[in-house]
Parts: C-alpha cells; sequence; structure tokens
C-alpha cells in the first residue's frame, strides 16, 4: 500500500541543527529504501526563506506495521528531528511509477 508522509521539523532553535546532523543518515536509508521498492517520491518542505522545516514522502510498504516498522529506525525519528508526522494512504497514478 502506497502512503503520503508529511513530517514536521520541531520549531526549536536546535531543530535545523537535529536534521542537518541526521541528514547524511537519513539520505542512505532513502537510497535503500529506493532500491527496494519502498520510496516513491521525497522533497524536503521549506519556509519562504528556503530553510528545510520538514519533508514529504510518497512510500510504498506492503502494510502500516511494517511502515510503522520503518519509522522506529528512521533517522529524522530516532534522532528526534520530526516532530509532527502525518500519514494518509494513497495511490501514486500508473503514468508516474
Amino acid at each position: 500500500m502506497q502512503y503520503i508522509i508529511t513530517a514536521y521539523d520541531g520549531t526549536d532553535e536546535q531543530a535545523i541543527n537535529r536534521r542537518l546532523m541526521a541528514r547524511e543518515k537519513h539520505l542512505k536509508s532513502v537510497e535503500k529504501r529506493v532500491k527496494d521498492g519502498q520510496h516513491l517520491y521525497g522533497a524536503a518542505i521549506l519556509d519562504d526563506n528556503g530553510k528545510m522545516i520538514g519533508s514529504m514522502m510518497v512510500v510504498d510498504f506492503p502494510s502500516k506495521d511494517e511502515l510503522d516498522n520503518w519509522l522506529k529506525v528512521e533517522p529524522y525519528v530516532v534522532e528526534h528531528v520530526w516532530q509532527k508526522i502525518d500519514i494518509q494512504p494513497c495511490s501514486v497514478a500508473s503514468i508516474f511509477r
């Protein structure tokens, strides 16, 4: 099942530092999930000044339980970058796959 994830960083003074410290691990995990067919799309969410304040992803997992298991080890979750995470089932049109 496909899911759209919208995740927002914390708003405290250290939020951007946490993101930057975890970014390399996060991007390596994205590379692995792309190869495994679990990560379809992703983007950083920016504020009006171009500062990263969150992430948007479309992922594909066999079940919500497997998605939840991934979130337990996702670097931006483990390192407390994402403070609010919204998850919705979705369906990517076949012309984009």
